[in-house]
């Protein structure tokens, strides 16, 4: 994309920012979601360990997270045209700076810890889901062709974020001991911080009039949409029922020393995903997006069958790690598919769609833990645990995760339908 173009101030002459500042920024935007999604599954196991959290409490804090943000995106899709992208961007970052520090405090000083942490969470989910339903739109907006490879661009930067945070935190944790693990969420902090001053400066492209856009209404009568929908929540659903899950899964379920399970488990994912990403990015203009997104529906679905049935404990986490490769192009793939085909869709169509992965990344690990906690309990799994020697936590957790096929197989079907839906209305 050409962002190098100088815009304007008010008295004509050229900003010191031009919209490569502004791409800049909807870069570090999705870094700084990429930590408020992943630093608290981190210090899950620790949370269990001084606050005594259940998995079913672990997955309902995931759930509140994107649950969050899923209510804010609903916000977002109307609010975001009134009081523009400038005012959006920066509250957003304000949130999600604020919900970090309190993950650090508010466990000391509500009435539980459990509160605490919950209120934490739902603080920076709502910035979390603001920068979701805004920066998508921003970068398409930029002026420049190829806005597939630009959006896939974007979207790796969340991988970068998401590694950044797992490496960095991981090393922090096993060097500084879990003790100190309150100076993460304050020192993470700093980027959304930074970039809510960066945002406040950049060049944006204003929103497209509300008379020249599709209405929402318009877009859910459409089959083909409403397919996308159901992409959106798959891709969602697909990704973070793993990645939320690896950190734990390693070290409880396949008894894989931490900075060892979190190092070769979360942080490949994120460097796989996001290598996927950078190259669609750069070389991927001329590929047929939807097959792409079949072939990753079905490298996720085998991902997700070794790192539950492998009797090997390294081959179970190359198969988590994998599955970030798997996944990489779910998610930005779908949109850019969609925006192609709806060019005048606009903000609400990109508030739609984030809505629905939400929901897919909300739902997916918060379904399993619950799995993981009900087949605990179960005779099937007691039974198999006393024959294989495995405890009811590895079983439990497997069993959650053997649930989440489910998701990269309704993305396979959807991708299928996608097509079927296109050839029909191009035939019509």
């Amino acid at each position: 994309m050409n962002n190098t173009a100088s815009p304007k101030t008010a008295g004509g002459r050229p900003s010191r920012y031009t919209f490569k500042h502004t791409l800049h920024a909807c870069y570090t935007g999705y870094i700084s979601q990429a930590i408020v999604n992943n630093l608290a599954p981190l210090l899950f196991v620790i949370f269990q360990q001084q606050y005594g959290l259940t998995f079913e409490e672990v997955g309902r804090l995931i759930l509140l997270n994107f649950g969050t943000q899923i209510i804010v995106d609903v916000i977002s899709v109307k609010l975001v045209d009134k009081i523009g992208y400038r005012a959006a961007t920066v509250a957003a970052h304000v949130f999600a700076a604020a919900g970090l520090i309190g993950l650090s405090l508010f466990p000391e000083i509500f009435p539980s810890a459990y509160s605490g942490l919950s209120a934490a969470v739902m603080i920076y989910a709502a910035g979390g889901g603001m920068i979701e339903v805004i920066i998508s739109p921003i970068v398409d907006s930029l002026p420049g062709d190829e806005k597939a490879s630009a959006m896939s661009l974007l979207h790796s930067f969340y991988c970068w974020g998401q590694m950044a945070v797992v490496l960095i935190s991981t090393l922090f944790l096993w060097i500084a001991g879990e003790g100190l693990w309150k100076l993460l969420p304050v020192a993470w902090c700093i980027v959304p911080a930074f970039n809510t001053f960066r945002f406040a400066r950049v060049p944006l492209m204003p929103p497209v009039p509300e008379e020249k856009l599709m209405p929402v209404r318009e877009l859910l009568k459409s089959k083909l949409f409403l397919t996308a929908l159901l992409l959106m929540l798959c891709a969602g659903a697909s990704e973070l029922a793993m990645s939320q899950w690896s950190s734990l899964f390693a070290e409880t379920g396949l008894h894989v020393p931490k900075v060892m399970g979190d190092l070769l488990g979360p942080c490949l994912f994120a460097a796989l995903m996001g290598l996927g990403r950078l190259l669609f990015g750069l070389k991927g203009q001329n590929l047929n997006l939807p097959n792409v997104l079949l072939l990753s529906g079905i490298l996720c679905m085998a991902c997700y069958f070794v790192t539950v049935f492998s009797p090997s404990p390294i081959l179970s986490l190359l198969a988590c790690a994998v599955c970030g490769l798997s996944v990489s192009l779910m998610w930005p793939g779908t949109l850019s598919m969609t925006a192609a085909r709806f060019p005048a869709g606009g903000t609400a169509m990109f508030g739609v769609m984030a809505i629905c992965g939400d929901m897919g990344a909300s739902a997916g690990p918060w379904l399993t833990g619950v799995i993981s906690d009900f087949a605990q309990s179960t005779p099937v799994i007691q039974a198999l645990s006393e024959r294989t020697g495995e405890s009811l936590t590895q079983l439990g957790l497997k069993s959650g995760l053997l649930v989440g096929i489910l998701f990269p197989v309704l993305l396979a079907v959807g991708v299928i339908l996608f097509k079927a839906c296109y050839r029909r209305l191009q035939h019509d």
